[in-house]
């Protein structure tokens, strides 16, 4: 009997140390470095094109709209791509403005006031005063985090995401084709526009640069692949309502891949419906869901 009290007892120890052992590594590993992270790197700009190119097998993907902010992560904030990429694979789509003092920013609005401790236009402070400002959540709640520039997100994807550019006035198209070329980020970039003319534009400046552009009904998709832009540069942004069936098989017969913009209406309907709402419109056509409801798209993508 004295026995199997001590190998009793040495059994409730190990179970107590192994007990405490598990909660120390839980308590030293953060939320999102406890997940695995969806990283994808490429080596070439061919490489980019491969993956993006439509085929009827392809994975559905999540665009991170405005990289995927949520409560404690703002938008355009490097730690929130970083925390998206932990539920799904994104490309994260961010914005670009303009310092005064000419550096490349990331930004939505024009002022600073709804997502930063800051007050006033983008452009109206220099680089250095904007970095002494904290980034607000879509709470309202301040953050530890700085904005970010260009150069710093394109350093960060590089050989962990794909990055959409959506670009702000007065930023000119020579100014982000010049850095991406700087950063040499032509094979993990897609800088985003909004009509036709703005996707030749980018593609006569440097056609190794891949484009979202944008198109409405069959007339557009008609004009987007007449105008003499590589269908192998291109993936396209069919609207935030979806589109006829024509459109997605247009675009489709080309290999180009369609993004259909979730982000608003779509997604609240996601919320109250379910997954299901997501998994008919990829049923229908779309292969990119650019949404402000990462974890919740994610879900319609995994399964």
């Amino acid at each position: 009997m004295k026995n199997i009290k001590i190998h009793g007892d040495i059994m409730k120890t190990f179970m107590k140390l192994t007990l405490l052992l598990i909660i120390s590594i839980l308590l030293f590993i953060s939320p999102t470095q406890a997940q695995e992270k969806h990283y994808v790197s490429f080596e070439t700009l061919e490489e980019l094109q491969e993956y993006l190119r439509w085929t009827p097998d392809r994975q559905p993907l999540i665009s991170a709209h405005r990289g995927g902010p949520m409560s404690g992560f703002p938008e355009n904030c490097i730690v929130t791509f970083e925390n998206a990429l932990a539920y799904a694979p994104c490309l994260i789509e961010c914005d670009v403005a303009r310092s005064k003092d000419s550096v490349l920013v990331l930004m939505h609005d024009k002022t600073l006031n709804r997502t930063t401790t800051g007050e006033g236009e983008v452009g109206s402070y220099t680089l250095k005063e904007l970095k002494k400002l904290k980034l607000r959540d879509n709470q309202g709640n301040v953050t530890p985090y700085q904005i970010p520039t260009l150069a710093e997100a394109l350093d960060w994807a590089h050989g962990k995401a794909i990055i959409e550019l959506d670009i702000k006035k007065p930023v000119t198209p020579e100014e982000i084709v010049r850095i991406i070329l700087e950063k040499q980020a032509e094979n993990f970039t897609i800088v985003i526009t909004y009509d036709t003319p703005a996707a030749v534009d980018y593609h006569r400046l440097n056609p190794r640069i891949m484009i979202s552009a944008s198109a409405k009904g069959v007339e557009g998709v008609l004009r987007l692949l007449e105008s003499g832009v590589d269908p192998r540069c291109l993936v396209t942004f069919v609207g935030v309502y979806e589109p006829s069936k024509d459109v997605y098989d247009l675009l489709h017969e080309n290999g180009i891949r369609t993004i259909l913009g979730t982000m608003g209406n779509l997604d609240k309907k996601a919320e109250k419906r379910g997954l299901r709402v997501y998994k008919k419109l990829l049923r229908n056509g779309a292969d990119i869901l650019a949404t402000d409801n990462v974890p919740l798209a994610a879900g319609a993508i995994e399964e």
